[in-house]
């Protein structure tokens, strides 16, 4: 385990949910940082606050690790945005390839706020769930951008500031297994029952892989790769309670 100190960028979703779990088994302190930024699926700011709470109920070795919540006041980007994720409008591809769901500046700005909380909090290492395997194009989830951020962090800040992405190289499927890994068929249900990824913010719809409206981008990618998880899982053998170094 490293002695560095971690800071989650923690939404309640499933992605931030496991880069959370990961955080805490490499780091021996770890505290979140959510964003309110008027999104359309706001439950996920109550959803944060519920996983959190039971990881230290079901995870007592993870709870000893969690340290503070911080949560940051973004409306304003809210009201610059003209997107389907801060307004009451379909989702669409538009014009530049990219679909409405795109929130322009958003994970730059989430990554400046965290590391101001960071460098105030004695942090060093920023962790976020942006991935370029299983995503929508967004530039400002791509590797290359959050390495030259990394930079610019640090020099900006005179000190260093790691910027970790463990899910860059993951499809959904191998998300899935990782949190498996790390938490065993627990910590799955965990992400089923308590996370939330739909945009149009549904939470009456219980699925096998969790809430959501099933049919949106982000519902529709979570439950595919959670069934080609299962498919892999039962051909394999993999025991979701084995645990391994990652």
């Amino acid at each position: 385990m490293t002695p560095r100190r971690a800071l989650v960028l923690f939404s309640g979703g499933q992605d931030s949910t496991t880069c959370l779990a990961w955080a805490l088994e490499r780091y021996p302190y770890v505290e979140t940082i959510g964003f309110d930024y008027n999104q359309r699926h706001d439950i996920e700011l109550e959803c944060r606050l519920t996983v959190r709470s039971q990881i230290y109920a079901q995870f007592p070795h993870w709870g000893g690790r969690l340290g503070e919540d911080h949560m940051i006041d973004l409306s304003l980007l809210g009201q610059l945005s003209d997107t389907a994720l801060t307004q009451e409008r379909e989702i669409e591809m538009t014009s530049t390839g990219l679909p409405n769901t795109f929130v322009p500046g958003r994970n730059l700005l989430f990554f400046n706020f965290a590391a101001a909380i960071a460098y105030r909090r004695g942090l060093n290492v920023l962790v976020g769930g942006m991935c370029e395997t299983d995503y929508s194009g967004y530039p400002d989830c791509r590797d290359n951008t959050l390495r030259s951020l990394q930079v610019s962090l640090s020099l900006g800040l005179d000190t260093p500031m790691a910027i970790e992405t463990p899910l860059m190289w993951l499809d959904k499927a191998q998300t899935w297994e990782l949190s498996a890994t790390l938490g065993g068929e627990a910590f799955n249900d965990l992400i089923v029952e308590y996370t939330h990824t739909c945009y149009l913010g549904e939470r009456s719809k219980r699925q096998e892989w969790g809430y959501g409206c099933g049919h949106c981008p982000a519902c529709a990618l979570r439950a595919r790769g959670y069934k080609a998880w299962r498919s892999r899982n039962s051909s394999s053998g993999f025991e979701a309670t084995d645990r391994m170094d990652l």
